[in-house]
């Protein structure tokens, strides 16, 4: 049988087949070959029907093939994500562009779809915000407006979630649990406040687990990506990875053009022109020179 492996704890695989979740180790041959089970991964297994446990909660098995990744990430281990959702607070915790376009350059190097969705829009006026929607907008980037608490916008959250593997990503405290406690209430994730002291979010998620939807697909929730870097990638690679840049390609005068010193630059036209929004610009000057100091290093 196929399924997916939703959740992993002291080397057993808890894996979903259709409706029913399976207990399973993984083949010694994985070990061997230096290969681990991901949560996420597509896998095949094997029920052990001779060796059965009738007064336990799951059925037992082995899984025997585990089906190729389309990707993979690091912290947490997770497999075959479709799509991130960013979450930020649009009154606090405050939004920090510079953690935000990290987590987009993130997603994009892995082949992963990314939304931003901005929550607790009811508690702050339009104006405050709507030069970051425009701006991401701008960028080539959905921008979700919700609120968990007044239950604004979460139908078009559920449409994005439907039969993807998702995750929520974001700082703590700007309420990634009680937006999904709204749109599936069964889930009963536990939430925390927001400390009115540091204006920073307790950490309230435990354990990385695949959490199915009703209505089809799976969320994974958990604090694993608030810190990001990328210094596995080149300087020189990074402008790939800003999807705004790629109507420029092949524009500027010089190949291999970085956007940043060289004259008669296709992005520094637009740039002056008002088409590429300059915060994240900005931030794109800031992450080449990092990278630049990096590989210097």
């Amino acid at each position: 049988m196929q399924g997916t492996i939703i959740k992993g704890i002291a080397g057993f695989y808890y894996v979903r087949v259709e409706d029913e979740v399976y207990e399973c180790k993984a083949r010694g041959k994985f070990r061997n070959e230096g290969v681990t089970p991901l949560i996420g991964d597509a896998v095949s297994i094997e029920v052990d029907y001779d060796n059965q446990d009738t007064n336990y909660a799951y059925k037992q098995g082995h899984i025997v093939e585990i089906f190729e990744r389309k990707n993979k990430l690091v912290r947490p281990p997770v497999a075959n994500v479709d799509q991130g959702i960013v979450v930020f607070a649009v009154t606090y915790p405050q939004i920090h562009l510079d953690l935000l376009d990290r987590f987009l350059i993130m997603m994009e190097i892995e082949g992963i779809k990314p939304y931003i969705a901005l929550n607790k829009i009811d508690g702050a006026p339009r104006e405050t915000y709507e030069y970051i929607v425009k701006g991401y907008e701008q960028s080539g980037y959905k921008v979700l407006l919700v609120s968990a608490k007044k239950q604004i916008g979460l139908d078009d959250l559920r449409a994005v979630l439907k039969d993807k593997i998702s995750f929520f990503a974001g700082p703590s405290g700007v309420g990634k649990s009680t937006l999904l406690n709204s749109i599936e209430p069964h889930l009963k994730l536990q939430t925390g406040d927001v400390s009115e002291k540091i204006k920073r979010g307790k950490h309230t998620t435990r354990h990385v687990e695949l959490l199915p939807f009703s209505e089809g697909g799976y969320v994974l929730d958990t604090p694993g990506f608030t810190s990001l870097q990328f210094e596995t990638i080149d300087q020189d690679e990074l402008k790939y990875y800003f999807p705004e840049f790629k109507p420029f390609e092949g524009k500027c005068k010089f190949n291999g053009c970085s956007h940043i010193h060289e004259p008669k630059c296709a992005v520094k036209e637009a740039l002056e022109r008002g088409e590429l929004f300059k915060l994240r610009y900005d931030n794109y000057v800031t992450y080449y020179n990092q990278l630049k100091e990096t590989r210097k290093w």
